[in-house]
């Protein structure tokens, strides 16, 4: 069960620093958590959802193997709304990832190959990266590789995120200088 648990999810978190010019904005990493989603549901443990209590229904929500549209006295009842439209708004990211959390974007994607040379998968397919070299040829089992100068995943489900086991691999994401990738749980 504990693998199963979710890691902790970064987003970005938009301030406003000054409201006479307009918005100027500041992104500070905050990490969400279940007890952040928690305080946002209901709290009733109603069961409407098929869940024994709402932290169950949490923490599935983070997993990404329930929705949140199940809690249905969040969108129901009145007293909930302005709960419901944080809530969305807070897990909406999880919505962009691919299974494992991950978000590669193009347009911050440089092409350097980090990726490529630092993922331990493509390393236990292609041992010449952790040697710290490209990959020549496209190996069928390979994750991450560089095409017309930007990062592409390819065989996802070789990623040590997916399940089963799922591991909280995160090299990718902290060797990218561009912050191009992104794990989000």
């Amino acid at each position: 069960m504990l693998e199963k648990l979710p890691y902790l999810i970064e987003l970005q978190c938009i301030k406003c620093l000054s409201e006479s010019s307009g918005v100027k904005r500041m992104s500070e990493k905050k990490r969400l958590n279940a007890m952040m989603i928690y305080k946002l549901l209901p709290q009733t443990n109603c069961r409407i959802c098929g869940e024994p209590n709402c932290m169950a229904f949490t923490v599935k929500l983070l997993n990404r193997s329930v929705e949140l549209k199940q809690c249905t006295p969040l969108f129901d009842e009145e007293q909930y709304a302005e709960k419901a439209e944080k809530l969305k708004e807070l897990i909406a990211p999880l919505e962009l990832a691919k299974e494992t959390g991950i978000i590669l974007e193009d347009e911050k994607c440089i092409g350097c190959g980090n990726c490529v040379v630092c993922c331990p998968a493509n390393a236990t397919v292609a041992p010449e990266t952790s040697g710290g070299k490209g990959i020549k040829e496209a190996h069928p089992d390979i994750i991450f590789l560089v095409e017309k100068g930007l990062a592409r995943i390819y065989k996802l489900e070789r990623c040590r995120r997916y399940e089963p086991p799922r591991t909280n691999c995160r090299v990718c994401e902290m060797m990218c200088p561009t912050k191009a990738i992104e794990i989000l749980q």
